[in-house]
């Protein structure tokens, strides 16, 4: 179901000095790929293919090289995020009291798939493992927003006030 992002990068010249700055600095430095990733996407937001290949570039290290580091580790991620970044908590106690179909029902409602952004740019869809709110399973965050006992039944009435 995953298709990826369909919305253009948009990095700006001053984000990419800011990169390539900090790469200039760092370049010597032993195992640079994993902090030089986790400044990219400090500046950028994210980890796409256009800011990847800058990494491996000025770096000197193979694209694939780098690639495999941004999709290992769980951290990174390969889409943008939206304004609003909708996680449901897909834990033990929230997936026993259904979040499974919550998080089912946003994806046909956002038309989207878990980790995609809408084409607006407005939502961003991802899950999680435990929120810390198993009292008020099945859980969701809009930001830093938290929503409980969720039934399904109210998930317009939630998107509608974002």
């Amino acid at each position: 179901m995953a298709r990826g992002t369909s919305l253009p990068f948009k990095g700006t010249p001053e984000q990419e000095k800011e990169l390539r700055a900090w790469l200039a600095e760092n370049r010597g430095m032993k195992g640079a790929a994993l902090p030089a990733l986790q400044k990219a996407q400090e500046i950028y937001g994210y980890l796409p293919i256009e800011v990847q290949r800058i990494v491996a570039e000025e770096l000197e290290m193979p694209l694939e090289e780098i690639y495999g580091v941004a999709t290992f580790y769980a951290q990174f991620s390969l889409n943008p995020k939206g304004q609003y970044k909708i996680s449901v908590c897909l834990g033990t106690a929230c997936y026993v009291k259904g979040s499974g179909k919550i998080y089912e029902k946003l994806q046909e409602k956002l038309g989207i798939a878990g980790g995609e952004c809408t084409p607006d740019g407005k939502f961003s869809l991802d899950a999680c493992r435990c929120v810390g709110a198993c009292g008020l399973a099945p859980v969701m965050t809009i930001n830093d927003d938290v929503y409980g006992r969720l039934t399904g039944d109210e998930l317009d009435e939630i998107l509608a006030r974002y």
